[in-house]
């Protein structure tokens, strides 16, 4: 399976990237066969930053829930690793890295969560949970097996370690589908199926588009979304021209916003550019102004 796209070609909802990969080591890995569909991708970052000097990365997260094993927020105060679950983020999002530390994290598609979890996806909307919350994983056990992963033919440093960390990371969320209810992984197959449309085909403009390619009515997707995804249909195929929109801006091309505005199906182009600012703290136009 090809894995997804370097930073370099798709650095959708992170906000300046040049600056990222200066300062940071950063990697995606491809999801290994048991979880493809349900895993978008593995990422990994490492970092060594000066003393006294720190990293505030911004984000506009991707509709997805990201499990992730490492160096906890500098702001935490903490440097032990940690083990948590964030679920989709409906505001911007940051990270702030200091010091020496690193993460290996699993991105999951949108809807993809929902095969690891026996509750609603939705509960987990806009904040943090431990991993315990997934049933099968311990959090201390998994930060201890993840941060002790290498490859003993490799160097014994978090970079050399990465590989590793990565693999060990997907072999405990295989475990976790072993064991899982087979009705609800194929119910969250078909939601990330549906929302691969959302994010990919740009004919699918409504709620009423992606029913009808799914094949059931719009009320029954909105609960499939909810118990799977955590998020609506519509706010899916809204944040993913929002990213595609951020992107344009940032690569400075010319983004007709009344045009994006019509394809999502926004009253008008105002609505469109106040949700734009929602998303990121600041109008289309200020954001080109801070990149230029």
């Amino acid at each position: 399976m090809t894995g997804p796209a370097p930073v370099e070609r798709d650095s959708r909802g992170i906000l300046d990237p040049w600056l990222l990969r200066r300062r940071v080591a950063f990697a995606r890995h491809p999801p290994t066969p048991p979880l493809e569909g349900l895993v978008d991708r593995f990422w990994a970052v490492r970092w060594d930053l000066p003393a006294g000097t720190a990293h505030r990365q911004e984000v506009l997260t991707h509709p997805a829930v990201n499990l992730t094993v490492g160096t906890p927020d500098a702001r935490t105060g903490s440097t032990a690793p940690e083990a948590r679950v964030t679920g989709v983020a409906t505001d911007l999002v940051d990270r702030e890295l200091a010091g020496r530390g690193w993460t290996v994290a699993a991105m999951t598609t949108v809807g993809g969560f929902g095969a690891f979890v026996d509750e609603p996806v939705s509960a987990l909307v806009g904040r943090t949970a431990g991993v315990d919350v997934v049933p099968g994983l311990d959090g201390p056990a998994l930060v201890r097996t993840v941060t002790e992963a290498r490859d003993e033919t490799g160097p014994d440093d978090d970079a050399g370690r990465e590989p590793a960390r990565v693999a060990t990371l997907a072999r405990a969320l295989e475990e976790v589908l072993e064991g899982a209810d087979p009705t609800r992984v194929e119910q969250a197959r078909e939601v990330a199926a549906v929302a691969r449309l959302a994010e990919t085909d740009r004919d699918v403009r409504r709620l009423d588009d992606l029913a009808a390619r799914a094949g059931v009515t719009p009320r029954a997707l909105q609960r499939l979304f909810a118990r799977h995804a955590g998020v609506s249909p519509t706010w899916v195929l809204r944040r993913y021209r929002l990213l595609e929109a951020a992107e344009a801006v940032r690569d400075g091309e010319r983004v007709v916003w009344s045009e994006i505005a019509s394809a999502l199906g926004y009253a008008d182009q105002a609505h469109l550019v106040r949700d734009f600012r929602a998303a990121l703290g600041r109008t289309p136009e200020a954001y080109a102004r801070t990149l230029r």
